[in-house]
């Protein structure tokens, strides 16, 4: 079956990358709305999330519109990532916005930058964020990541990927590598902080209820004394992007480190303002409320410091 999988994946990927992608980004619009119509699990996923989020703002209506809005984005935006993973930065850069503070964008000449932490989200065409190096090119950009259980399919998926520039790290495995590459000057590393943590996350709010939230972000930035910030990706039109860095998030108080807890109650505050600056611009399919007890007791007051790496 994987050799199958492995084939139509190849052919499909060869077809979106000969098209332009403005066509690929309304076949991947079309792709949604049909998701919308036959994929009833998700479609209810998104449905309840919307409405717990919303409900006492929005009208039905109103969270219908949305949510087929948001299949529509979810199908350009995963189109569009098979397309953008293969531009060429020229190109790319038509397409794509990238909006930061000058400490990032360009620092000063002749020091080395400090290293940055940016907590990412599922937002827009989230797989541009392996492009950051490229509008950033004072740093050495990298992220983690975890494999497909089907090996071809993971090594297609990683060789597209790594046309970016960006240094990528399986988080069950690469441990070691990742520490050599946190140890470096001026690195930046994305981390995937929008989605359920399971039992080892900190219990968090966002969007008004409690989740599971990495501490991931926070624990790096403090063990490797690195700025913290968010970034996001907004659709701004069709096949259109703008990436953009959000405030520095302190890591310290009265010179002493935050707790994880305090800084990752920011970067959900700053995930909040994106969801709700674009509602169909989040990844609404995912439980990300689901219910949970943490393992840890202290999890629960932000002493995350059991986070690998």
């Amino acid at each position: 079956m994987e050799p199958l999988l492995y084939i139509i994946a190849r052919t499909i990927l060869g077809l979106i990358q000969a098209l332009p992608l403005k066509m690929v980004a309304r076949l991947g619009r079309a792709g949604g709305a049909l998701a919308y119509m036959i994929d009833g699990r998700h479609r209810r996923v998104a449905l309840r999330n919307l409405e717990m989020c919303f409900g006492q703002e929005m009208s039905p209506g109103e969270i219908k519109r949305i949510a087929r809005e948001n299949f529509r984005r979810i199908g350009e935006n995963f189109a569009c990532a098979a397309k953008t993973a293969g531009m060429e930065f020229s190109e790319l850069s038509k397409h794509v916005e990238f909006v930061a503070p000058p400490e990032i964008r360009s620092p000063q000449d002749g020091t080395a930058p400090q290293s940055i932490i940016a907590a990412i989200g599922h937002f827009g065409n989230f797989e541009l964020y392996a492009r950051f190096g490229q509008f950033a090119p004072a740093f050495k950009c990298a992220t983690t990541y975890r494999g497909l259980r089907q090996p071809s399919l993971n090594r297609l998926l990683q060789s597209l990927r790594e046309r970016s520039g960006c240094l990528f790290f399986e988080r069950r495995f690469d441990a070691p590598a990742l520490r050599i590459f946190m140890n470096q000057q001026a690195v930046m590393l994305g981390l995937l902080s929008d989605q359920h943590a399971g039992t080892n996350g900190l219990r968090l709010p966002f969007m008004g209820h409690e989740c599971s939230t990495s501490a991931a972000p926070a624990v790096f930035a403090l063990r490797y004394q690195c700025a913290l910030y968010t970034g996001v990706c907004y659709r701004i039109g069709l096949a259109h992007w703008r990436i953009e860095a959000g405030e520095r998030i302190p890591t310290h108080e009265n010179g002493r480190g935050r707790t994880a807890e305090a800084m990752m109650r920011d970067v959900n505050r700053s995930f909040e303002a994106a969801v709700r600056r674009d509602p169909a611009n989040w990844f609404w399919v995912h439980n990300r409320w689901k219910t949970y007890k943490p393992k840890n007791p202290q999890l629960r007051r932000g002493q995350a410091e059991n986070v690998a790496v």
